[in-house]
């Protein structure tokens, strides 16, 4: 037994040997796909399927930047290859191309994942193989994990961001949640729930429905019937299309504000399918919109445009799924090699000063620091920012929730 056990520790040691001499890293007991011309990283969401509609801008993203980091010169003298998995909007098929991209392809990261849900699914691959997963979305908090960098805003940065803004602007008093029915909805809300109850105002209702709904009539007279000040939305994909429309239909007009619409799951790319006609006057809370004036903005969006086309719009997940590969490099590059551990170590205050969005940094629980925007949804698809933040400290894990 003895002997058995020595030789398959002799083999272990034996393939890993011949991976760096092959020019490859290690990432635990794994070895990572790197040669002297290139480094292959893993793509990982939804193409197909109800989450389709607001994933399929993490991919444009993601691609642009690794192109464009090849155009530079690669990470470390080598050019960025990808192999792209589909999650296909079902949790457990996200877990297992996760392991296919790690344990087959090798890759050295991946840049992936949209609901929280698809997330906590990769989430112990990640940390089993001692991978890294770049998620480019919003969260809830309530998670920090060592082999997961968060490039959206927590709920601090977003959620209680936009109840400040909704109650000390609008003065509103009343609140009625519609969320998709899964962990990023309805921790959100909970959240929001003790904020607002804690301000002694008040939450009338609270609806959630299952991925892909598209009857909403119910809802919306509830709505009617309630009155409430503010109708606060996460719901998510595709279902947008189908409720923003009937919406409309139901005589609910966004623009007079009465009630006023306020979403932490709406981008310019949601709006593509929704109509800009259809969520006009509604409010969204991102850290990025299309619509921003810099110089680095405009860059960035004549870019993707020339990409993928004028018709082409930016949202904010796109744009954090944009920055996963440029703060990917940096951190490769400040370890001075793809070694998972190292790379990890590094990641810790590295900055990206002039982006899309202004100047970011990784926070020590791997949040980034951040401003927050309000933008109020036009006719033509974009987005008039109406409130933005100073740069703000994730705080993942907040007292109280």
């Amino acid at each position: 037994m003895k002997s058995k056990i020595a030789a398959k520790l002799s083999a272990v040691l034996i393939g890993a040997a011949l991976a760096c001499a092959a020019g490859q890293a290690l990432a635990g007991d794994n070895p990572i796909a790197v040669t002297d011309k290139a480094v292959t990283v893993g793509i990982l969401h939804s193409i197909t399927g109800t989450i389709a509609l607001s994933e399929a801008g993490s991919v444009q993203g993601e691609k642009l930047a690794i192109k464009e980091i090849n155009k530079q010169g690669g990470v470390l003298g080598r050019q960025i290859e990808y192999v792209q998995e589909d999650g296909a909007s079902d949790w457990p098929t996200y877990s297992e191309k996760a392991q296919k991209l790690i344990l087959k392809d090798h890759v050295a990261t991946i840049f992936g994942c949209w609901t929280s849900a698809s997330r906590k699914a990769v989430l112990p691959i990640v940390e089993q193989h001692d991978n890294l997963l770049f998620y480019p979305v919003f969260t809830e908090g309530l998670e920090s994990s060592p082999n997961i960098i968060y490039l959206g805003p927590d709920a601090t940065q977003q959620i209680i961001a936009g109840l400040d803004w909704v109650i000390n602007e609008k003065k509103a008093k009343t609140f009625y949640f519609i969320g998709s029915d899964y962990i990023w909805p309805r921790t959100s809300f909970k959240i929001a729930r003790k904020y607002i109850e804690d301000k002694g105002l008040k939450v009338v209702g609270e609806e959630y429905y299952p991925l892909g709904h598209t009857q909403f009539n119910s809802v919306i007279n509830k709505f009617k019937l309630k009155k409430p000040d503010v109708i606060f939305s996460t719901v998510v994909g595709g279902s947008n299309v189908a409720f923003y429309k009937q919406m409309k239909a139901a005589g609910i007009d966004l623009a007079k504000e009465k009630p006023l619409l306020l979403t932490t799951s709406v981008t310019e790319d949601e709006v593509l399918g929704i109509g800009g006609e259809n969520i006009e006057g509604g409010y969204s809370i991102m850290k990025y919109f299309q619509s921003m004036k810099n110089e680095e903005n405009e860059k960035f969006v004549k870019d993707f445009k020339a990409a993928y086309g004028e018709k082409s719009v930016i949202g904010d997940t796109t744009e954090s799924a944009y920055l996963g590969p440029w703060i990917w490099k940096a951190a490769v590059e400040k370890a001075g090699t793809f070694d998972i551990d190292k790379v990890r170590a590094a990641l810790p205050g590295i900055e990206l000063v002039k982006t899309p969005n202004g100047y970011v940094k990784v926070h020590e629980n791997h949040y980034m620091w951040m401003k927050t925007y309000i933008g109020q949804a036009q006719k033509d698809g974009q987005f008039k920012i109406v409130h933005g933040s100073e740069l703000m400290e994730p705080n993942p894990f907040m007292k109280g929730y």
